[in-house]
């Protein structure tokens, strides 16, 4: 046999000497990995520094005059190209930012969180909402009607109506089939209890604003211990409105009446010179905008008050909440019945068709053209076809949980 061949089969029983001399000195100077090596802890987050592309390089003076050209679009589905623009890179999603004006400035939905933003001051904001019967889902979209909108109706938020044993609840989502309390994409929800003469909502993400607090729960809430709130708390501790109808069993009443409280919305918010809280995220957003929001509530929890006293200090510093009342229709001898003044925005007469203005106490200073103002109105158009038209201080989300409210059956009310 050669000597090569000898060699060989030596190294392979009992390994090359210079490899294991290496593999020993390895281990001596801590590089091997022996059976006592422990390996390093990576990161379980992707390197910060991601590899730019040629958009992101672009002049800001050239980007910015690129955002303001297409953001003149007021319209969807040329709208959409907004949002793709943010979409692109960290420094595109800045601009845009800087560009897209909230819902109260432009009149415009852009982002998902137009949609949990204050609606314009003058003109409302038109959409309507269609019903499917079959599957007990409501759609609301941005536009007149689906016969004048057609293809441009955009669709702004989804619910599904669940019934249980001691309540009815509506579902909203941002998707047409996803009504996952758990997705990105759940947006709140509304509760009713057993008769349907009272409705909960609830919001997915804790409110900007600690919420304001009626004279009764001032007085009763002496104490109230601290909470720390996040976005992953449950959605039942975050209650955004209270809408109730007022029992008419015999029938005497006229049409239905109910009464709306925005607990996150202050009634000064319609003062002159107000303002109603702006939410910055949508909703289980784990971005830093959303951190202030659980701030501003656990610092708002942390107040004690002690004695009656400090309940006038605490009243001037959240205010009193908004209430909304539906507008008392009159009644037409020649056609028999309780109308409204829709402006041509509501052509079927039904049980659920209302208006919501603000209820103002005589003793406030509010000029009467604002109290007459009508912030929500709903009213059918066709079958399982409804009109939805808000104004400032509500948002989509809100007015569209308002009007779900009046398609639950309400056997005492009407």
């Amino acid at each position: 046999m050669p000597y090569r061949c000898l060699l060989r089969s030596f190294q392979r029983i009992h390994g090359d000497p210079e490899r294991n001399s290496r593999r020993l000195g390895e281990r001596k100077c801590g590089t091997g990995r022996g059976r006592s090596y422990v390996a390093p802890e990576r990161s379980l987050y992707p390197s910060t520094t991601v590899d730019q592309s040629r958009w992101a390089n672009l002049p800001p003076e050239l980007l910015l005059h690129i955002m303001r050209k297409i953001e003149v679009q007021a319209t969807w589905p040329a709208r959409r190209d907004v949002v793709s623009c943010a979409a692109v890179c960290k420094s595109w999603r800045g601009t845009t930012k800087e560009i897209v004006r909230t819902t109260e400035q432009s009149g415009l939905l852009t982002f998902p969180k137009s949609l949990k933003q204050p609606g314009p001051r003058d003109s409302p904001l038109q959409c309507f909402i269609k019903r499917n019967r079959q599957t007990s889902t409501y759609h609301l979209y941005l536009g007149l009607s689906p016969a004048l909108a057609g293809e441009a109706s955009k669709l702004l938020l989804t619910a599904k109506k669940i019934r249980r044993t001691t309540k009815t609840e509506f579902i909203i989502s941002l998707i047409a089939n996803d009504f996952s309390q758990a997705s990105d994409a759940f947006a709140g929800k509304l509760r009713s209890n057993f008769l349907g003469t009272k409705f909960m909502v609830y919001n997915s993400q804790p409110p900007c604003v600690p919420p304001v607090e009626s004279d009764t729960c001032l007085y009763q809430k002496l104490k109230v211990y601290k909470k720390k709130v996040s976005p992953s708390v449950a959605v039942g501790n975050l209650k955004l409105a209270t809408i109730k109808y007022e029992l008419n069993v015999l029938r005497t009443r006229g049409p239905r009446r109910m009464l709306c409280t925005m607990h996150t919305i202050p009634f000064a918010s319609i003062q002159e010179g107000g303002t109603a809280p702006t939410p910055s995220a949508f909703g289980n957003s784990s971005d830093d905008e959303s951190y202030p929001c659980s701030v501003m509530q656990e610092e708002h929890q942390d107040i004690i008050c002690t004695d009656l006293s400090e309940k006038s200090k605490l009243t001037h510093s959240t205010g009193l909440p908004l209430n909304l009342k539906n507008k008392s229709p009159r009644w037409h001898e020649q056609l028999q019945c309780w109308c409204l003044n829709f402006k041509g925005r509501v052509t079927v007469a039904s049980v659920k068709n209302f208006q919501l203005v603000a209820a103002v106490d005589p003793s406030q200073s509010i000029p009467s053209a604002e109290q007459e103002k009508v912030i929500l109105q709903f009213g059918k158009i066709a079958k399982d076809i409804f009109t939805m038209d808000y104004l400032y201080p509500l948002s989509a989300f809100q007015a569209f949980a308002i009007c779900l409210s009046s398609f639950d059956t309400k056997p005492a009310c009407e």
